[in-house]
This record gives C-alpha cells, sequence and structure tokens, in this order.
C-alpha cells in the first residue's frame, strides 16, 4: 500500500507532517480527518525499496499477537492508562513491522480514536472479531474482562493447531521421504538399469519396460516437468484463492477421516466465536456476521452468515441453523436447550470444548492410522519397483545356467 506524506493541523494547534498508507490520498486525508485534524495538502511519499518486494500478508503471527494480548490485560489489570501501556509494550517489541502498527495505534489514540477503532483501522492484520470485542469491553467499561474472554478463545484456536501440526510432522516426513526415494530412482537408478539391460538386447517385461519409457522421459525433460509442476501449483493455488474458495474447502470437507476433524475444527471456530462476542455484549446479528469470518472452512462460513437474515427477522439461532446443513445435530440441540434457558453462551462455550475434545481424539485415532498406512504404501512401492527390474535379472542368471 503506497504511503502519503500529509500536512496537517492537529486540535492543539500544532503543524505536523503526518506518513499515512493508503490506497488513495483522499483516504488518506479521510482517515485524518476523522481523527480531528486539518488537512493542508497530501502528497505521495517516494517508494522505498521495500514497496517493489514481495510481503508477508500476515503480519503479526498468532503466537507473537496472543503474547501482546496478554501483556495488554496484565497492564490494564495493573490500572495503567492505555497510552502509558502502549508506550511499555513498543519498548518491548522486537518485530519491527508489528512495532511500526503498534506504533501508529499509539498515534490514534492519542488523537481521540477508540481503541476498538484504532485497531479495527487495521483489518487486514487483526481480526474482526478483536475490534468488536474491544468495543463491547468499551461500552459495558469491562475491557478487562473482554481481553481476557478473547485471550481464552485464542489460546484454545492456538493450542488446538499447534496440536494439529505436531501430529502431522511425522506423516509429513514419512510422504516426503516416500516421494523423494521414488523420483530418485526414476531419475538415477532405473537409467542405469535400462543400460544395463540394453546391453544383452533382452525381451523385458512389459512392466518393466514401462517403468523405463516413463524414466526416460522424465530424464529427458526434466526441466520442462518441474517448470510444468510449479505453473500448475500456481494455477491452482489463484484458483484457490479467488474463485474456487468454497469448492476447494467444500471438497476439503469430503476427504475421508480428515473432512470430519475440519467439519468439527469449523463448527468449533463459529461457537467460540460467537460465545466470546456474546459474553462480552456484542448484539445478536453482528456477533453472527463476525462469527461467521471467523470461519476457516469457507463454504461452512457462507452458510453460517446466511442465517443473519433469518435471526433478525426473529426465527431462534438454533433453527436457523440446523437449516444449514453444516451444523450438526449435537450442537444444534445444545444451542437449542441454551437459548430456551437464557445460557446461550455457557452452552456455546460447552459446543466449542466438546468438539476440542473431539477433535484431539479423532486426530490420534487419524495419525495412528495414517503412519502404518503410508509405511505399508512405501514398501509397496519401492517392492514393486525393485521387482520389475530384478525380475528380467533374475531370468537372464536362469537362462545363462541353462
Amino acid at each position: 500500500m503506497p504511503e502519503f506524506i500529509v500536512r496537517v493541523g492537529t486540535p492543539d494547534g500544532q503543524i505536523l507532517e503526518r506518513h499515512v498508507q493508503a490506497s488513495t490520498a483522499t483516504a488518506a486525508e479521510k482517515e485524518l480527518r476523522r481523527q480531528g485534524m486539518h488537512v493542508f495538502a497530501a502528497k505521495r511519499g517516494m517508494p522505498a525499496l521495500r514497496d517493489f518486494l514481495p510481503r508477508s500478508r500476515k503480519v503479526v503471527s498468532v503466537e507473537r499477537f496472543l503474547l501482546f494480548n496478554q501483556e495488554l490485560l496484565a497492564l490494564v489489570r495493573a490500572g495503567l492508562p492505555i497510552l502509558q501501556s502502549f508506550d511499555i509494550m513498543l519498548e518491548r517489541q522486537k518485530n519491527p513491522r508489528f512495532r511500526e502498527v503498534l506504533a501508529d495505534i499509539r498515534e490514534k489514540l492519542k488523537s481521540g480514536v477508540s481503541l476498538s477503532d484504532a485497531f479495527g483501522s487495521y483489518g487486514d492484520v487483526f481480526p474482526p472479531i478483536y475490534s468488536t470485542s474491544l468495543r463491547a469491553g468499551e461500552r459495558s467499561g469491562d475491557l478487562e474482562g473482554v481481553l481476557r474472554r478473547f485471550l481464552r478463545y485464542q489460546k484454545m484456536i492456538v493450542t488446538l493447531r499447534k496440536r494439529v501440526v505436531s501430529a502431522l510432522i511425522y506423516p509429513t516426513v514419512l510422504v516426503t521421504l516416500s516421494a523423494a526415494m521414488v523420483f530418485i530412482m526414476l531419475t538415477k537408478v532405473i537409467p542405469r538399469f535400462a543400460e544395463f539391460y540394453a546391453g544383452f538386447n533382452a525381451d523385458l517385461p512389459a512392466f518393466t519396460k514401462l517403468l523405463i519409457t516413463v524414466a526416460t522421459a522424465l530424464n529427458d525433460h526434466l526441466i520442462i516437468t518441474v517448470v510444468a509442476a510449479i505453473i500448475i501449483v500456481l494455477v491452482v493455488r489463484r484458483w484457490i484463492a479467488t474463485t474456487g474458495r468454497v469448492t476447494w474447502d467444500s471438497l476439503k470437507l469430503q476427504l475421508p477421516m480428515v473432512g470430519g476433524i475440519l467439519h468439527r475444527f469449523a463448527i468449533m471456530q463459529f461457537t467460540q466465536s460467537l460465545g466470546t462476542l456474546l459474553s462480552g455484549g456484542t448484539p445478536m446479528v453482528p456477533a453472527i456476521e463476525i462469527a461467521s469470518q471467523s470461519v476457516t472452512n469457507q463454504m461452512i462460513s457462507s452458510k453460517v452468515a446466511g442465517i443473519v437474515q433469518n435471526v433478525r427477522e426473529g426465527e431462534p439461532l438454533w433453527r436457523s441453523l440446523e437449516s444449514t446443513g453444516v451444523i450438526s445435530d449435537l450442537a444444534v440441540e445444545m444451542i437449542k436447550v441454551g437459548e430456551s434457558t437464557g445460557a446461550l453462551t455457557e452452552m456455546l462455550g460447552n459446543v466449542s470444548e466438546f468438539y476440542d475434545e473431539e477433535i484431539e481424539s479423532r486426530l490420534s485415532r487419524l495419525v495412528a492410522a495414517i503412519e502404518p498406512v503410508i509405511l505399508v504404501f512405501m514398501g509397496l512401492v519401492i517392492a514393486t519397483l525393485l521387482y520389475a527390474f530384478y525380475l528380467p535379472l533374475f531370468q537372464l542368471t536362469s537362462v545363462g545356467q541353462q
């Protein structure tokens, strides 16, 4: 995003130059006027080298944002003003990009912008649920309680993601080693065998001929094959990032064993986010809109977001969720009980905790099942390749002995 240098007058009479990142000069001026400043002139700054380099979309990692909120909660609990709290955290912040964002937020706070609006202006950096939770805390006067609930929500998501990553490390290593071994055999081992058998002018089995043909084609067009594979991967990623995300997420839900885990994770994300927002005082309709955005599976997210109008017209939450067809019967029944007893937020928390335990159990079973499957598959592939190329050798040996 380009940077603009804007000459402004502050409410206390100072004339300053502010550096603002915005899509256009008009957007930069509008942002500063919203902060109560008088804009004199705006011009585009000189482009820096970093503007031409690819930048990561993820400015703040989940773990760093979690640590930031833990520190903020501790400072708020100690009774420190928000501006002083930001000064302390800026001194401790080592990440330059996150420090830049926090410094700009501090300037917004100093000019009179609310904490929730300051974080909300960075919608591409922080999740929508965060600024909404802060807004609810500001209105209720319970910022500490809102931060505590958001931290509980964030820790739950981070812990689950770490468990998933840890569980998939070993299977990923096995698959990578298998693919590397097959690649080496196709590009190095099989061509040597082909040269060896060519010297005998022997009639090889059909399967052996097929592997030799594949290995020869791969070696003769290795660069083209690699480039084509990269292009295919980039095209598929582009398709997923634009028009194919919903279709891709729908396909992932159809995967055996894995699909069930992804489905439960999406339900847990929605119920945990919705419970966090409602417990912080956010009204039902905006809470559903924001909670649906927290679901990473876009197919389920779009289905849940579609119930907003029904809920706005007075339909019970459980009935609206049931009509989507993507929320499990158990979750619908528990939400129904929560609505009828007036304990919806507690029941949403129970649903998310139940599915958190269910995901961990299913993940353990998946890893226990997939490891031997990968080992057996890897053994079969290697055994098939060896059989295809040692069988002619055995045949030639037996012919020579006769």
